[in-house]
């Protein structure tokens, strides 16, 4: 079993757009029918991470999320970043060094 899916629901969408963007997500705008407008990045392996408003759920509460950037996607030095998104939660980001494969 592997996780496919991560869905973070928020009452900041653009900000938390630009703070996953930031750290190298490649997020597409996306509407299915009616639904409301998102964004969805499909990470290595797969693995889908979409951002939506939370207008009929509720926000996402506390998270801790762990990301590794792939070499050049982000402008952060080679190391563990743990940082907050715009709505507080964890995200431990991991940027290779140079000689990472």
């Amino acid at each position: 079993m592997h996780n496919d899916l991560i869905v973070l629901y928020t009452e900041n969408l653009d900000a938390c757009r630009d703070f996953y963007r930031g750290l190298g997500l490649a997020l597409v705008r996306e509407r299915h029918g009616t639904g409301p407008v998102h964004y969805a990045a499909t990470l290595a392996h797969g693995t889908v991470l979409e951002l939506y408003p939370a207008t009929r759920r509720q926000p996402t509460g506390y998270l801790r999320l762990g990301l590794t950037a792939p070499a050049g996607v982000t402008s952060r030095p080679p190391g563990r970043h743990t940082l907050a998104d715009p709505d507080g939660r964890t995200v431990v980001l991991t940027v290779p060094g140079p000689n990472a494969p």
